[in-house]
């Protein structure tokens, strides 16, 4: 397996050392370290579901998990597959590169559609589909398998996948086989993703999910019964942080991120001007979060790296918010209603 070189990564306070795999952030004298952690995920193995580009919140986790020295290893949607790996190809530029000056390495892309748990839920129109046709064990149960085989126990599990096919759409306005859909692909995925994975990870591993705000507030433009799936997720979170814990000694978090122009995000709702829903929405929360500095990718990859870490050991069942605070925030600063009592 390709490992991730180590690196030092230096912080205002703090040193973070990459050391031995199993003796993760601890003081080390021997090593003329002021005071601080270890941190190295050598050796450990981290299944990244959702990747198909350089944009999303999937790379970003990757990344970080990468420069903490894990392996990474990822599944991607099938029609994404052959984008993502001419990408690679080609070249990221900066996103790809590491703290130690190398490019983010995926060690095995397998294909994964997480709208299929088994092979018997995969319908003929899909098989015969030209950019299914060449592909196999693309089901979770079968992915899974197939990861078993390959790597044997994996250590770190991350669903940063959704989709909703009637995502423009208001939600009176939505059909139940749209709505089904989001809530299938969105959070049941992670359900199944749990179960099966779950049997081929070692105790004291961590699951994680990408929620967003929606799920708790009312974001106008994000339809479809994706607000409905990303409620699911949090809902269930708890859930699987229970039973998985119980069953197989594994931990269950999820993140709800802040927006971001990702491929995914960028295709919904774009006005009848050509200005996109997301863009918008990334200034609004710029102006009216309590950081008014711009989100970054790189923001919930860290955190992802925190929670999937020993810093993070006691740590299940949660929802960590990742957005420069907009989740508390309740009126707006820039309302034209409320102006003239704001600077």
């Amino acid at each position: 397996m390709a490992r991730v070189g180590r690196m030092l990564w230096a912080v205002p306070c703090a040193r973070l050392c990459y050391s031995a795999p199993h003796r993760l952030f601890h003081a080390s004298a021997s090593r003329n370290m002021a005071g601080g952690y270890n941190l190295d995920l050598s050796g450990k193995v981290a299944f990244v579901a959702g990747v198909s580009d350089s944009t999303g919140y999937g790379w970003a986790v990757a990344k970080q998990l990468a420069n903490a020295g894990a392996t990474i290893i990822v599944g991607a949607w099938p029609p994404m597959m052959n984008i993502l790996e001419r990408g690679l190809r080609k070249g990221f530029g900066e996103r790809s590169k590491l703290l130690n000056g190398g490019n983010l390495h995926f060690s095995k892309i397998y294909p994964l559609d997480a709208m299929f748990s088994t092979p018997a839920e995969i319908p003929e129109v899909i098989k015969s589909n030209k950019r299914y046709a060449l592909l196999t064990d693309y089901d979770i149960q079968s992915c899974a398998a197939a990861v078993e085989r390959d790597y044997g126990k994996i250590d770190i599990l991350v669903h940063a996948l959704a989709n909703g096919p009637e995502v423009a759409r208001p939600l009176l306005d939505t059909s139940r086989a749209g709505y089904l859909a989001a809530s299938s692909a969105s959070a049941y995925s992670m359900v199944s993703m749990v179960d099966h994975f779950g049997r081929i990870m070692e105790p004291g591993g961590s699951c994680l999910s990408i929620s967003f705000v929606a799920a708790q507030r009312v974001v106008p433009g994000y339809g479809g019964g994706m607000s409905s799936a990303k409620a699911q997720l949090e809902s269930d979170t708890k859930v699987l942080a229970w039973e998985a814990g119980r069953k197989y000694g594994i931990r269950v978090n999820t993140i709800s991120a802040g927006p971001l122009a990702s491929r995914a995000a960028s295709a919904i709702n774009t006005s009848d001007t050509g200005d996109k829903f997301i863009d918008a929405y990334i200034e609004y929360c710029r102006v009216n979060a309590p950081l008014t500095r711009s989100m970054q990718s790189d923001d919930v990859g860290r955190a992802a790296l925190a929670l999937s870490s020993e810093l993070s050991a006691a740590v299940t069942g949660t929802c960590q918010f990742v957005d420069n605070g907009m989740h508390v925030m309740s009126v707006p600063i820039d309302s034209k209603s409320l102006e003239k009592y704001f600077d």
